[in-house]
């Protein structure tokens, strides 16, 4: 069995807390204490197990052993190539191509970055189940951001929630804008006629994007985009409500002249780690197709 674990020598300011208190500053949750004590985990003061209604002294040694996690066996391995950008016992930033699945699903129930992380972790004697924190549309390219076990993935989802977790993407739309930027603040929800497109309706939930023209083009403008909100297919919806769809995208109007697949990459990743509590940030260049669009219409 693999533990991941959490060490902390008690300082003075902590001394005369509980252990449960003192854990609840840590970022672990009621619900992650009830799993330590029901479902194999352990913590222990000093080398000997305590409960959490424990006294804290100065100069304690905590260690807390987050129960072993198993891979799903129902997913299967797949030896897909990954493209990492950083790896350490906590997290993984990694490149996802277009035209792969973030998980599987009844239309593509294979090939998906999910199956190839089972089969990493496999390799690298990783038993933790896929705890995927940023998912990608299966024709978005682009940085997602995996957490290798799941109070890390508690802990980033609480920065997702508080809005700390920022990306930003660059797409190819439709037409040339006449603004330089601005801020589509209209509410998405599902089209009542189908299970996968959603629309801009009233009764949908909020749903903020912010964009930026890096250049206008005779038949596209290439654009940069932040999300306040993470709604499916937000910027897909929001930029055919504006009249600019993106290019290649025909769910939502866009012409697949020029690109087969919506032209969307999220290409920057900026978030702060949730262990170490450093502030990182990635950038991945434009994908091959995209980029080729580019230097068409530069030559």
């Amino acid at each position: 069995m693999d533990y991941y674990s959490l060490k902390w020598t008690i300082e003075k300011a902590d001394a005369g807390q509980i252990i449960k208190e003192f854990l609840y500053t840590k970022g672990i949750s009621r619900r992650a204490l009830t799993n330590i004590k029901f479902t194999g985990g352990s913590i222990k003061v000093n080398g000997e197990e305590q409960n959490v209604r424990y006294l804290l002294k100065e100069f304690d040694v905590l260690i807390v052993d987050f129960p072993p996690e198993e891979l799903n066996e129902r997913m299967k391995g797949e030896n897909i190539p990954l493209s990492i950008y950083f790896e350490d016992q906590d997290i993984i930033v990694l490149e996802k191509p277009p035209y792969m699945s973030t998980i599987p699903s009844r239309e593509h129930p294979t090939g998906s970055l999910a199956n190839a992380l089972v089969y990493y972790y496999e390799r690298t004697n990783n038993t933790s189940a896929i705890h995927i924190v940023t998912r990608l549309d299966r024709n978005t390219s682009g940085l997602v951001l995996i957490a290798k076990h799941r109070h890390a993935h508690h802990l980033l989802s609480l920065q997702q929630q508080n809005g700390k977790i920022q990306r930003y993407y660059e797409a190819f739309a439709e037409k040339a804008f006449d603004e330089i930027s601005g801020c589509v603040d209209v509410p998405i929800g599902r089209k009542q006629s189908s299970i996968i497109e959603r629309e801009v309706r009233e009764d949908g939930q909020k749903a903020v994007t912010y964009f930026e023209v890096i250049r206008n083009y005779p038949e596209f403008s290439h654009i940069r985009l932040k999300l306040e909100t993470g709604r499916t297919h937000q910027i897909r919806v929001h930029m055919s409500y504006l009249g600019h769809p993106l290019l290649g995208d025909d769910l939502y109007g866009g012409n697949q002249k020029i690109i087969g697949r919506q032209a969307l990459h999220c290409r920057e990743l900026c978030f702060e780690h949730p262990i170490t509590r450093k502030e990182l940030s990635f950038i991945a260049p434009l994908p091959l197709d995209m980029e080729t669009i580019i230097k068409k219409e530069n030559v």
